[in-house]
């Protein structure tokens, strides 16, 4: 592997956000460990316990790479080409059992860290965005993209055996990064082609962000719009489950977990159908 050889943001990493990597693959770890088998499968899924956790073990490796500079071809960031990528390397990788691949999820989590760390003490060192399967990132996001992808696999393993999940609102708003980093990436040209329209997005007690949306084109600021045509109140944990394709929007609102008010109200349940979940 060779190293890439761009710039990055360096310093270290967000308040918080190395914690909750560490946790979180704890956390998963925890709930591996209490089954005695991986056949069960993910509730709406193909994938099996095994194969779930499987793919976790191999992202984080993968991104523990990619936080050392090394670069790692990985689809070319549309859910069909990661489909196909997440296949293929579960096919090579025959491991299974719940105990191996729970540390193997805590060990690359570490090294993740570790690299970053590295990188962060050692000013002299290159320091190169890093190509990832959702394109270009610094640091900061690659580590807020691996805890947001540990999240919504750890809610799969949750629900398939029947246990706690580990998302909560503070987890969430260490994902905010990512998120708003990939939403120019995985909005859906047909679905916004026709649409113009201004959202203000609130995270109950935590993040707000703007979404433009017009002739064909998105552009997504980290601070709220003034004069939106709909403004959006959610549940923090409600928002990031929806984003990653996990919880029907219909029903949040339907529970009182979505609110929405402007000049255009209407708008509120078709803003998570205007992306695609990679």
């Amino acid at each position: 592997m060779q190293p890439t050889a761009q710039q990055d943001v360096r310093g270290p990493l967000p308040e918080g956000l190395a914690r909750a990597i560490r946790e979180t693959a704890g956390d998963i770890a925890t709930l591996l460990k209490t089954t005695s088998g991986t056949a069960a499968p993910i509730p709406d899924s193909e994938w099996t316990v095994g194969e779930a956790a499987a793919h976790l073990a191999l992202a984080n490796e993968l991104l523990a790479d990619l936080a050392a500079g090394y670069e790692r071809p990985y689809g070319d960031g549309t859910p069909q080409s990661l489909a196909s990528a997440n296949a293929q390397t579960l096919a090579k990788f025959g491991q299974r059992g719940a105990q191996p691949l729970a540390a193997m999820i805590t060990e690359q989590a570490g090294v993740f860290l570790d690299a970053v760390d590295r990188v962060t003490r050692d000013e002299s060192a290159p320091s190169p965005p890093l190509v990832t399967p959702l394109g270009p990132m610094d640091r900061h996001v690659l580590a807020s993209y691996m805890l947001t992808h540990m999240l919504g696999h750890g809610y799969d393993l949750a629900r398939a055996l029947k246990r706690p999940h580990m998302i909560d609102r503070d987890r969430v708003g260490l994902c905010m990064p990512f998120m708003l980093s990939v939403m120019p990436r995985v909005v859906d040209a047909d679905a916004i082609a026709d649409l113009t329209v201004r959202y203000a997005i609130r995270l109950r007690g935590g993040a707000e962000f703007g979404v433009s949306l017009g002739d064909g084109a998105i552009d997504v600021s980290p601070t709220p719009l003034e004069r939106p045509d709909c403004t959006i109140l959610i549940e923090p944990v409600t928002f990031l489950l929806i984003a990653l394709g996990r919880r029907n929007p219909w029903r949040a609102i339907g529970q009182g977990q979505v609110l929405a008010w402007g000049r255009r109200p209407w708008l509120a349940p078709r803003f998570p159908t205007l992306f695609t979940a990679p």
